[in-house]
């Protein structure tokens, strides 16, 4: 099971509209303001944009953490209303389903100082092991020298947007009181918001006055589950059963179409699947989100 979605706050979609609009969460996402809009029933690619003219930007080779999108498109007042499912039982065709992606965080796309990792050996950049971008949210990820690592416990903590107030999801995309950044717990400056130390020297967002504990994280090597790119899928499996064969015409020219339900989180709820892949080569390239797709689900028998 992926941490950010046993911290039940890591929206796939919350952080790849944060990600779009910051390398305007790149910081440990990356979001140079991307597009990311919702296209019903085709693919839609969200990645930075470049204003009409302008010659294109140097792709960043980190990701920008802190960076967020304006509050307004942070909010929503309430939850949508909750529609009943029931576990499919027989192989059958389910429309009106949002994908998303995910993939292993790479550590090469952060500039923060390394510090010690409960659970690991040696030392790692900070906003790769904590923050939304990073371990924290994705669950797995790679270090430095192609290792595999993992989330193994997220404790007791939660997540905090950029001025370091708590933030939840309360609805697909949407947070409580904006996108989040960071782990409850790490660094402050004397305003209460977030930073950290970064590698080349200083802090991220003014001096860290005041550290926090994290609540009981830890991490382990290898991969959290034995998943496979482009053929693991993520579900909410009080509707797809854990070891369902799915098939998805979107990803028809992609493995096949053919996925296995083996992962599961808080964010992945009802008609929403995320589909395992490798980490594009930029920060910048969130990948696909589609939605108003139709899916077959063959669950085990």
């Amino acid at each position: 099971m992926r941490g950010r979605l046993l911290v039940g706050a890591a929206c796939v979609v919350a952080v790849g509209l944060a990600v779009g609009l910051v390398l305007a969460l790149t910081g440990g996402g990356s979001h140079p303001q991307r597009s990311s809009v919702r296209v019903s029933g085709r693919t839609t690619h969200r990645a930075a944009t470049s204003p009409a003219g302008a010659r294109p930007a140097a792709k960043p080779t980190h990701v920008n953490v802190l960076a967020t999108p304006p509050s307004s498109g942070s909010h929503c007042q309430k939850a949508a209303p909750t529609v009943a499912e029931q576990q499919i039982t027989h192989p059958q065709w389910l429309s009106g389903v949002t994908i998303t992606e995910y993939y292993p965080a790479p550590e090469s796309w952060f500039a923060g100082s390394r510090v010690s990792a409960p659970g690991l050996n040696g030392a790692y950049a900070a906003d790769w092991l904590y923050s939304a971008r990073g371990l924290a949210m994705e669950g797995d990820g790679v270090d430095r020298f192609g290792r595999r690592v993992h989330i193994a416990q997220l404790g007791s903590t939660g997540w905090v947007n950029a001025a370091g107030q708590p933030t939840v999801p309360v609805c697909l995309g949407k947070w409580s009181n904006g996108f989040p950044v960071w782990l409850i717990g790490g660094w402050r400056n004397a305003r209460g918001e977030v930073t950290f130390p970064v590698a080349s020297g200083g802090w991220s967002n003014g001096t860290g006055v005041r550290t926090l504990p994290y609540g009981g994280v830890t991490f382990a090597s290898e991969s959290s589950s034995p998943l496979a790119y482009y053929h693991s899928i993520a579900v909410d499996p009080r509707l797809i059963p854990i070891g369902s064969r799915v098939y998805v015409p979107a990803y028809r020219n992609l493995g096949g179409g053919w996925f296995t339900a083996q992962d599961t989180g808080g964010a992945i709820r009802g008609r929403h699947i995320d589909v395992y892949r490798p980490p594009p080569p930029s920060p910048t390239n969130l990948g696909r989100y589609m939605t108003d797709q139709r899916i077959l689900v063959i669950p085990p028998a």
